[in-house]
């Protein structure tokens, strides 16, 4: 039996408080991502495309239109927004810098709020301070961590390192591969460590480059460089980052390609953000 006041498990709702603490965080993010030259848009609910950002389609919403073409409702925002500003708005509109607030669902009755930023074209450390702005703006701190995810990739395919191992940290298995320089790869964790790149191949070193690079031109100091982190990504394959206090996950984005189109985008998660606000408050 359901009680006339249940809602869905994984949805939403806002009240009182909570209510008004997201109302000035999409408010704070909006007025500060369109003084950095960012331009709103908001995606439709439906979407004809959305399975093609998708290898498991389990998360998808489907349902048909009126002409029983599959539709699905938008489970991603960050497709949708490159795919729409390239290809429907890319004559009309000269703006490569996009913003959006609105939440996505997935399967079965999961409601997630966000505040995204896409950069056609974008830099990592241009979307990297983006997200650092936005969150100093909402009086949020937080541990940045770095990752380039071709890293982990050319352990597996060159170096023989399990993919499975990476993504659960498996430190003792990784080690066990006795590559000579797998030791001092493991143990990086700042900027610092950096410094003498000379121990690693070629491949691997050119990757803590880009890492490298990109530290110097972020304004932030809290930052955590994770050359071994690994998980699965739609369509990020090189530079990322996280953003984090405790286990909450504030942020999360980096440089990527959708349909041949370069960008940079990051999606800042509403429900944690009122978590960190609300608690901050008490």
């Amino acid at each position: 039996m359901i009680f006339e006041h249940e809602i869905p498990s994984g949805s939403r709702l806002y009240f009182g408080k909570s209510a008004k603490v997201k109302r000035e965080i999409e408010n704070i993010a909006g007025e500060a991502l369109e003084n950095l030259g960012f331009e709103e848009i908001v995606t439709p609910l439906f979407s004809y495309h959305q399975h093609e950002s998708f290898k498991d389609l389990k998360p998808l919403i489907r349902l048909n239109d009126e002409a029983n073409h599959k539709v699905t409702l938008r489970a991603d925002s960050t497709a949708d927004v490159v795919r729409i500003a390239t290809k429907r708005l890319g004559r009309s509109m000269e703006s490569k810098k996009w913003f959006y607030i609105q939440p996505i669902v997935t399967f079965p009755t999961t409601e997630q709020y966000q505040v995204g930023a896409e950069i056609i074209g974008g830099s990592f450390d241009e979307v990297i301070n983006t997200a650092v702005t936005l969150l100093e703006k909402l009086e949020i701190t937080a541990i940045l961590q770095l990752a380039n995810i071709r890293i982990p990739h050319l352990l597996n395919e060159k170096y023989g390192v399990s993919l499975e191992w990476l993504r659960s940290t498996n430190i003792e298995k990784i080690l066990s591969m006795n590559l000579p320089w797998i030791d001092k790869l493991v143990r990086i964790h700042c900027i610092e460590d950096l410094d003498d790149l000379s121990m690693f191949p070629e491949d691997i070193a050119r990757e803590l480059l880009h890492i490298k690079d990109a530290v110097a031109k972020i304004e932030y100091s809290n930052i955590v460089i994770s050359p071994l982190y690994y998980a699965k990504m739609r369509y990020y394959d090189s530079l990322t980052f996280k953003m984090f206090e405790g286990n909450e996950l504030l942020a999360k984005g980096g440089i990527y390609a959708i349909e041949g189109t370069e960008a940079s985008g990051f999606a800042l998660y509403t429900d944690e953000c009122i978590v960190q606000k609300m608690n901050k408050n008490r």
